[in-house]
């Protein structure tokens, strides 16, 4: 019987140091190769750049952190550098909190200045951290709302709840297929 031979994935490690408007010389490693080996736990619908494509954040997020992520996320990307524009998001209403009101709650880490979504950007991008499994049971807790535009909503009504299907889509759940 002829042995068996398994591949082996080499390491990957790629080094990322970020200089943007809120953080200056911030360092972390890119351990897996993009859009791969997630946390079994977490399944998002989007991807970011899906994301930004589709408009969410009011077009305000990331726009100074171009030079951080691949160009190819940002190609149809709805942003606006000036200001928070709710009609650049999907539903075209704000579904968003003030960062302070996300840093009074304690949910901001240091490492995500920006949040959530910068979390789900990196981890995407392949870096690993200490906060993932925080950041995925926040994930997972808001699938409630999603329930709730199930119960109330007739199935592909996309007036029914437009600022709860917007926030789904902050979270990366696409909230256009309920």
């Amino acid at each position: 019987m002829p042995a068996r031979v398994q591949a082996v994935r080499p390491p990957l490690r790629v080094r990322v140091v970020v200089h943007d408007l809120m953080q200056q010389g911030y360092v972390y490693h890119r351990t897996e190769p993009e859009g791969q080996h997630f946390d079994p736990r977490f399944e998002p619908d989007l991807s970011p750049a899906e994301m930004l494509a589709v408009g969410v954040f009011g077009g305000k997020y990331m726009t100074d952190c171009r030079q951080e992520f691949p160009a190819s996320w940002f190609r149809a990307a709805k942003l606006c550098h000036a200001r928070h524009d709710p009609k650049l998001n999907w539903f075209g209403v704000n579904a968003s909190k003030p960062l302070s009101y996300w840093v009074e709650k304690g949910w901001i880490h240091p490492d995500d200045p920006r949040g959530w979504f910068q979390w789900y950007c990196r981890y995407y991008s392949g870096r690993r951290h200490e906060d993932d499994a925080r950041q995925i049971a926040r994930w997972k807790a808001i699938a409630r709302h999603a329930a709730q535009i199930r119960k109330n909503c007739t199935k592909g009504d996309l007036s029914c709840r437009r600022r709860q299907r917007q926030a789904l889509l902050h979270w990366a759940y696409d909230s256009r297929r309920i």
